[in-house]
């Protein structure tokens, strides 16, 4: 699995602005079909709009708030408390989370139709979320990361978070560490503005989302 975090990166350089492009539509009506105009220099477009991000919303663009945060997910306090050039950021950062938990999501319904166990799944899934820290982590300063892995260390004896198996503890059912360790905040999501749509396993993707590229 140590090779996953690079193929996540290298999937998001290329997939990023195509994915954006596409779901511009979806904020700005007649922005995809205006790329798709001859003359346009490169239109492109996503066959199948799951397993990632779409955008449901505009980000807000209220200045940083410092008042007191209504909301009980400390991370959305966190992002009113953003510029809305830091909210784009944030944005951007979430989409990139959206995409590993897509291929987490193609990996599991992989490894189910190979007939691998729940448990081989669920450890396979906790796997390549750690090894994706530098995903899951972006954007936080590195005095917020030695904090979040002191956290770790102190409450789960490892500085990327709890183990499989503690999550197995906590959880009961290895189905149900499955399921954790690829949900989504929709708190998060619903401030900035995403929605996270899974695809079904039926889809069977070999390595990413089908990308078409029009002339």
């Amino acid at each position: 699995m140590t090779s996953f975090a690079s193929r996540l990166r290298g999937f998001t350089r290329r997939a990023l602005p195509v994915v954006l492009a596409a779901q511009l539509a979806l904020v700005l009506p007649g922005a995809a079909a205006h790329a798709l105009q001859p003359g346009a220099a490169c239109a492109v477009a996503v066959a199948d709009t799951c397993g990632g991000s779409v955008v449901v919303a505009p980000l807000s663009e209220d200045p940083p708030s410092e008042g007191p945060c209504t909301s009980p997910e400390a991370v959305v306090c966190a992002i009113r408390a953003e510029t809305p050039e830091q909210r784009e950021e944030s944005r951007r950062i979430r989409m990139q989370y959206h995409a590993l938990l897509g291929e987490m999501d193609r990996t599991a319904c992989r490894m189910r139709q190979d007939g691998r166990s729940e448990e081989e799944i669920a450890r396979t899934l906790v796997q390549m979320r750690n090894d994706a820290k530098d995903v899951t982590r972006a954007g936080m300063s590195p005095e917020e990361v030695r904090r979040l892995e002191e956290r770790n260390m102190k409450k789960y004896g490892n500085p990327l978070g709890p183990t499989a198996d503690q999550l197995h503890a906590k959880y009961g059912s290895w189905q149900e560490v499955s399921a954790a360790a690829t949900r989504s905040n929709q708190l998060v999501d619903r401030e900035l503005g995403l929605e996270y749509r899974a695809c079904p396993c039926s889809l069977d993707w070999e390595e990413e989302p089908a990308l078409t590229t029009a002339a």
